[in-house]
């Protein structure tokens, strides 16, 4: 499966098997985390027995209190930190994704059940719930394209294919609160408009559009 099409299949997944994910994946997945910690001066850990992170009641009746494992989402804390995380949380995510796991990226959660390290001046912000889903999840409510984005110019194909890829991403209760802006010197910018977690929204939504427009730019061949 390539990142394309992970971002075309993959929805948030709250109920789990009580099923262990296998070494061989486990290593696969630290192998990665650590490639985008050193890229974006991150800290974010696999927490492969979740523990009582999940054990809020809010969280229990989402569902999440079944995930076996989660990827604990820390770096050093400065206004690009959820940022940050977004975008290569977002990377790890679809990996898994090609791995054959599910994943929802959750912001309701114990954070004092959560057995990560936070190093001085580190902030934990989001965790991501990991594991073999129940189900596969199922397609949610999306905004157009002409809703998040606008063109100085005509609409490159790469630019629309990046929005759909953007439209794909998972954003907290579903807000979808960003909008995708292309210049008329080619350039993209990227503006939050606010709301919970948009900071961390705003990642993801730029590497699903990244993901999108380089596989257009490259002649639909993934990188």
């Amino acid at each position: 499966m390539t990142e394309i099409e992970a971002i075309q299949v993959r929805h948030s997944v709250r109920a789990y098997q009580n099923r262990k994910i296998e070494q061989e994946k486990v290593d696969q997945l630290k192998a990665l985390i650590d490639m985008v910690n050193a890229d974006g001066n991150l800290h974010l850990q696999l927490i492969e027995d979740a523990g009582n992170t999940f054990k809020r009641i809010l969280s229990k009746v989402m569902g999440l209190g079944s995930a076996p494992s989660v990827i604990a989402c820390v770096g050093p804390d400065d206004d690009t930190l959820e940022e940050r995380i977004g975008y290569y949380g977002e990377k790890l995510v679809l990996a898994a994704q090609c791995m054959g796991l599910n994943t929802c990226w959750a912001g309701t959660f114990q954070k004092n059940g959560v057995p990560a390290k936070i190093g001085a001046g580190e902030r934990l912000v989001i965790v991501i719930a990991i594991g073999y889903g129940e189900h596969q999840g199922k397609q949610r409510k999306s905004k157009t394209a002409e809703q998040v984005s606008s063109v100085q110019g005509a609409r490159p194909d790469w630019f629309d294919f990046g929005v759909e890829m953007a439209l794909r991403a998972p954003t907290a209760i579903n807000q979808q609160s960003f909008e995708i802006r292309l210049n008329e010197d080619g350039s993209v910018d990227f503006t939050d408009k606010g709301g919970p977690f948009s900071k961390v929204d705003l990642g993801i939504v730029k590497y699903n559009f990244t993901v999108g427009s380089e596989y257009m730019k490259n002649g639909g061949a993934d990188c």
